[in-house]
């Protein structure tokens, strides 16, 4: 084995001597100097790349380059810098006094993408609609960071589930962790594995080393594969070999936000970036970022259970037996007090009873057990209570951290192959809603790469790893310490203990003294018996709220108060151990160590096809599930599954008449191991009409595997048992066979079998017809109107199986829905270029979910405002002054929200309210170009109108911040 490792070097470094010596021979080599046309200042970190060729370079802190090629001349260097215009220049030959002079532009309808068709074009040619955020945009943009300001680009909504977690999503069907939307960094799928969905920029790229990101909105699993249901960003990285020297972005502020434990909390985010090339052959990078703060709270202290006849408004802490508030947890389980003592009531021989038929007995029995009851008693639709839960903020950890590190060396094998690795890591803590408000806490991830790539292919391998930490579930937490301190069982058995005590003896005594009374005052016996009976009911059902107090505090007597050592040592241990615990307890530590490993490549035929574009390319994945053996079901071996699935796509693309009309059509073929083959076609057709005006129109597909836990979970909560949806989890639990009803039948009084249908990922077809055009080289004008029909829609069925007379169990699984739900939209974007760079500009979107009232009662989770709009203005150099400015004001239209999260009952009075809310952000920058620094003053939120972008989430205050940046 030690021969043959020797063989192999020896092998690699005989053939990197041969391609040293190649790439020596008949070098050429171009240097000169980059100025700026107007300023007549040499310009750094200007891109000098050989047209046709992955060959390049970059020029250094005094505007100098040098470009060394063995290409035969003449060629073509196309040079390109941030905000000025790109330019081709001709070389004929070897030279070392090339002069080339930029001129300052603001870039409209310019840019060039490739996420749209994997190759690239100008986005006003692109066949379906795009969004791109450059270098300069990032750099101006009004957001304490880039990820933030992704919120301005049209059409896209996004969910702040804490400070650094949040959640990007478009057309519809909102989510916190959306798995319908993918995230690709540098071609690597930024989900975490075990979840399914991006963890926001937790993990991945920074700041300093982003040089554009792609957002391509609606069904893009042509190209994209699987769960790009909705849209895709993808966030791409600089080179090392057109990016160089140091870079280092220092900014600090402060959080503000009066709904929190402290209104006002420092902030503070430091980026560094170094990259650096040798002989345009070899080069690399590294990077790293910090981020600390105190994030925002979720306090939302409503009363989502909607029992006892109370409701978000009026329902309130101690004055709803029943209180379930949205940011309090432990207080979920509920039980009716009147179902739980009637059996009590009615038996002699206990004390509840023996009292009660005391006093029947009392009467003659004329007052029955039953009346007694009744009378002592709110009704039974009023008899709700829960347990006393945590507020969020004593059970989550707000100390919210942030660190990336990420490299990669480059190797250029010739001027049309490049190699090269790369790993990010990731670590932190932050805050997650789902099901749960989950603490993330010391997660990490990490994601590594190697890739070859050329002009007209790339092979890639990557493997993501994602390390759960110390997270655990809040929500769990809370009800975790209850149980801890004292069983449910026994906590409501002293609480209606307590009740019926005081409420009996009101009753009682209330009725004994009237009664006398009335007899004393000479009415007849049954008039004296009547309003005795009444003033007893008055009396007692008055007590009600003074009752319900003292039988909580009775029940809560010694209850574990946040702050002391015993509530610690309680959350430790809850804390510790892993989701849904054990017979000792319950267990609240998300445990996950799932890895996700991918191959994939793609190969354009363009030097092999030339009368069309043809490009074919494929993926295999594996997802690695490793949940400590807690979340997900195991197999025959007592081990967790692995999931395999792979893919493959061919693209075809022709322009005709005279180059007028672009056709092209793309189909993918997606299998995965539990799931039938998916197909999924796109045919696109751009016309243009007259130069840089473009009608676009196409026909897409997407499709959604159902997530890892969609298929495989087998979790017992103290609720249901959760299973995935695949048909050996019901034979495991003999779901198949005997009577099985749904959730529905049985609370409506007639249980109906349940009758089990296929499971299958989720299916869209979208068409899409869009405008895009740049009006005397001024005016960018972008609009577009779409339609979508969702099909297997993935939804969620609680059936109950009868065990016993007096035993059941509940089973939660995903399941399809049978109906098609439709949806369509638009959306307008107008940017205008004014004189003396100012620019302005705005765009407004339009979601509609048309047919939810022909679903059957299933939650479609829409989680989309119809309106949404954002306005602009700036100027990233005023009258060559070096300062500049921009101004964003963002609004969205009131929706509802629909989840896991919302409460029962809740969601059943078809969801929760989210308030419409604008927000203005600002910011002002000073650039100081001889010492490369940029200053930058901002606030996001400025007018320090608190907004909550989901149910359950934090509200999202004020964002000031100071950023000194250098070399950006």
């Amino acid at each position: 084995m030690k021969h043959n490792y020797q063989r192999f070097w020896l092998l690699t470094a005989f053939f990197l001597l041969l391609q040293t010596v190649a790439f020596a021979q008949n070098v050429i080599t171009v240097s000169g100097t980059v100025k700026d046309k107007a300023t007549r200042e040499t310009l750094p970190a200007v891109s000098i790349t050989l047209k046709g060729k992955n060959t390049g370079t970059s020029t250094d802190n005094k505007g100098n380059f040098t470009l060394k090629t063995n290409t035969p001349p003449p060629f073509v260097l196309i040079v390109n810098s941030i905000g000025f215009k790109s330019q081709e220049m001709t070389v004929s030959g070897a030279t070392n006094s090339l002069i080339i002079e930029l001129e300052t532009q603001t870039i409209l309808g310019q840019e060039v993408v490739v996420a749209a068709s994997r190759v690239e074009e100008k986005i006003l040619e692109s066949p379906v609609s795009i969004e791109k955020m450059g270098v300069q945009a990032i750099k101006n943009a009004p957001a304490p960071s880039f990820y933030d300001a992704l919120a301005n680009l049209k059409g896209v909504e996004m969910s702040a589930q804490s400070l650094t977690f949040k959640s990007v999503n478009t057309r519809g069907f909102n989510a916190n962790g959306n798995t319908r939307m993918v995230q690709l960094i540098d071609g690597m799928d930024n989900q975490a594995p075990g979840l399914n969905f991006s963890v926001g920029n937790i993990v991945g790229i920074t700041e300093l080393d982003l040089e554009n990101a792609e957002l391509l909105p609606g069904a893009s699993s042509a190209l994209y594969g699987p769960n790009a249901i909705n849209g895709i960003v993808l966030l791409n990285s600089k080179s090392p070999f057109n990016y160089q020297g140091f870079s280092a972005l220092l900014k600090g502020g402060m959080l503000s936000e009066s709904n929190r434990s402290k209104t006002n909390t420092p902030y503070y985010d430091v980026a560094l970036r170094y990259a650096k090339a040798f002989n345009n052959k070899f080069a690399f990078k590294v990077n790293f970022a910090m981020l600390n703060a105190d994030d925002w709270q979720a306090s939302d202290m409503r009363d989502q259970s909607l029992l006892n006849g109370f409701t978000l408004e009026n329902g309130a802490q101690f004055a709803n037996p029943a209180y379930n508030g949205v940011n309090t947890y432990g207080d979920e389980l509920n039980f009716n007090m009147y179902d739980r003592l009637l059996p009590a009531a009615l038996t002699t021989g206990n004390p509840l009873g023996d009292n009660i038929k005391q006093l029947s007995n009392a009467t003659g029995g004329v007052l029955t057990p039953q009346a007694i009851f009744d009378g002592m008693m709110p009704s039974r639709n009023n008899s709700y209570v829960s347990r006393t839960g945590y507020n969020e903020r004593d059970l989550t950890d707000y100390d919210t951290k942030n660190i990336k590190v990420n490299g990669a060396l480059h190797y250029r094998i010739n001027e049309n192959i490049e190699a090269f690795v790369q790993g990010s890591y990731g670590y932190g803590t932050t805050v997650y809603t789902g099901a749960d408000r989950y603490s993330i806490k010391n997660f990490s991830m990490g994601q590594y790469k190697a890739e070859i790539k050329g002009s007209n292919f790339y092979v890639r391998a990557y493997t993501t790893q994602e390390r759960a930490g110390d997270s655990y579930a809040s929500g769990t937490l809370g009800a975790g310490i209850n149980e801890a301190w004292k069983p449910s069982q026994s906590w409501f058995q002293q609480y209606f203990g307590a009740y019926a005590l005081g409420a009996l003896t009101t009753y009682s005594s209330t009725f004994q003294a009237k009664y006398q009374e009335g007899m004393l005052g000479g009415k007849p016996q049954p008039v004296a018996f009547a309003e005795a009976v009444q003033a007893a009911t008055i009396a007692s059902k008055g007590g009600y709220p003074t009752y319900s107090t003292q039988a909580r505090n009775a029940a809560d007597n010694g209850r574990l108060i946040p702050g002391t050592a015993a509530f610690d040592a309680a959350a430790k241990t809850v804390r510790e151990k892993a989701i849904p615990g054990d017979a000792s307890g319950v267990g609240a530590r998300f445990a996950d160590r799932t890895n996700l490993y991918q191959v994939e490549g793609m190969y354009n035929f363009m030097n092999e096809i030339k009368f069309m574009e043809m490009l074919v390319g494929g993926n295999y994945r594996i997802y690695d599930l490793n949940s400590e053996k807690t979340l997900f079901a195991l197999d025959e071996n007592g081990q967790e599954f692995d999931i395999k699935e792979w893919g493959a796509y061919l693209q075809l693309g022709k322009k005709v008449l005279d180059d007028q009309l672009k056709l092209s059509g793309s189909l993918r073929y997606d299998k995965n191991m539990n799931f039938k083959g998916q197909f999924s076609p796109r045919l696109s057709a751009v016309l243009t009409v007259a130069k840089d005006h473009n009608i676009r129109a196409s026909y897409q597909t997407g499709f959604r595997i159902p997530t890892t836990q969609n298929q495989y979970i087998d979790l017992l909560t103290p609720q249901a048992r959760l299973i995935g949806g695949l048909p050996f989890l019901r034979e495991r639990y003999g779901l198949n066979s005997g009577p099985l009803y749904s959730l529905e039948s049985v609370q409506a009084g007639s249980p109906k079998q349940y009758q089990f249908r296929d499971f299958n990922p989720e299916k869209v077809v979208s068409y899409e017809l869009g405008y895009k055009a740049l009006v005397n080289r001024k005016l960018l004008v972008d609009a577009y109107v779409y339609k979508s029909d969702y099909k297997n829609f993935i939804g969620t069925q609680v059936v109950i199986q009868p065990v016993s007379s007096t035993q059941q169990n509940v089973f939660s699984f995903p399941v399809n829905n049978t109906k098609t739900i439709n949806t369509w939209g638009w959306a307008l974007g107008l940017d205008y270029s004014l004189p003396s760079n100012f620019v302005v500009g705005g765009n407004v979107s339009f979601n509609k979910l048309t047919n939810e009232k022909d679903l059957g009662g299933l939650y479609a989770e829409y989680n989309t405002p119809e309106y949404r709009f954002n306005v602009y203005a700036g100027n990233r150099n005023i009258a060559n002054s070096n300062f500049g400015f921009n101004v964003t004001y963002r609004w969205q239209d009131e929706f509802i929200w629909q989840s896991t999260f919302v409460g029962v009952n809740l969601q059943a009075a078809n969801g929760a309210l989210i308030p419409s809310y604008g927000s203005l952000d600002a910011q002002v920058t000073k650039a100081f170009p001889k010492a490369k620094t940029t200053i930058k003053l901002g606030s996001s939120n400025l007018l320090n109108k608190s907004y909550r972008q989901a149910w359950g989430n934090p509200l999202v205050g004020t964002t000031g911040y100071i950023s000194i940046g250098y070399n950006l």
